[in-house]
């Protein structure tokens, strides 16, 4: 990005990394550095489902994105469900730790804990970033829909809903996701909170691509 300074770009990278989740903390513990424009959509495609249920279709702030992955169906849902591992192949800037809150594989009703700390320099009180998510919808190796409230210090509140499709096609699979996020952090200023969700959401593909293709 031109003329921005190396504080403003480690800023950036922070809030990318934090982006990751399924809730868009950049937008809300990087408010005050400018979002990189997630890749433009030009149509509209109907909104993911997963058992008939997708997002918060109220919700100002959603995105949806995918990806084509050259892999094994098994492969890809096996790193996309275990959720504790989620760490070892994704690339944050800050630590983020996952926590399963029930044992076996993940399923209906399975629900897991993000803690991942407030960076320093950012406009909020130290401490944790904590969400618990719930898997609200599973189909083995078709999709996955959980939800999860993000709260964490000076207030902050987000209520997210995120959805993943995973669909065969020759040579591997197609990767589809779509979030969406409500609550006054976001609510505040949708272009950036939406642009931060997306540019998230592509890390979060990419991260997935790059583990799946290399196994």
């Amino acid at each position: 990005m031109f003329g921005t300074s190396r504080t403003s770009r480690r800023r950036i990278s922070t809030r990318a990394a934090l982006l990751t989740v399924p809730l868009a903390l950049a937008g809300v513990l990087g408010a005050t550095a400018p979002a990189q424009a997630a890749p433009a959509h030009h149509t509209k495609p109907t909104s993911l489902t997963c058992q008939g249920k997708g997002i918060d279709r109220s919700a100002k702030v959603h995105y949806r994105t995918e990806t084509f992955i050259k892999a094994p169906l098994r492969t890809i849902w096996n790193l996309q469900t275990d959720v504790e591992a989620w760490p070892s192949w994704q690339n944050p800037v800050i630590p983020v730790t996952m926590k399963r809150l029930d044992h076996g594989p993940l399923r209906k009703h399975s629900r897991f804990q993000w803690t991942i700390p407030v960076p320093p320099g950012m406009p909020y009180p130290p401490g944790d970033v904590t969400i618990v998510s719930t898997v609200r919808q599973l189909q083995p190796g078709e999709c996955v829909r959980w939800t999860g409230p993000l709260d964490g210090p000076g207030g902050m509140h987000i209520d997210g809903v995120h959805v993943w499709n995973f669909v065969k096609v020759p040579g591997g699979v197609i990767v589809r996701t779509e979030e969406s996020h409500t609550g006054p952090q976001v609510d505040n200023d949708v272009p950036d909170s939406t642009a931060m969700l997306g540019q998230g959401l592509e890390i979060w593909l990419k991260d997935l691509k790059k583990a799946a293709e290399n196994r």
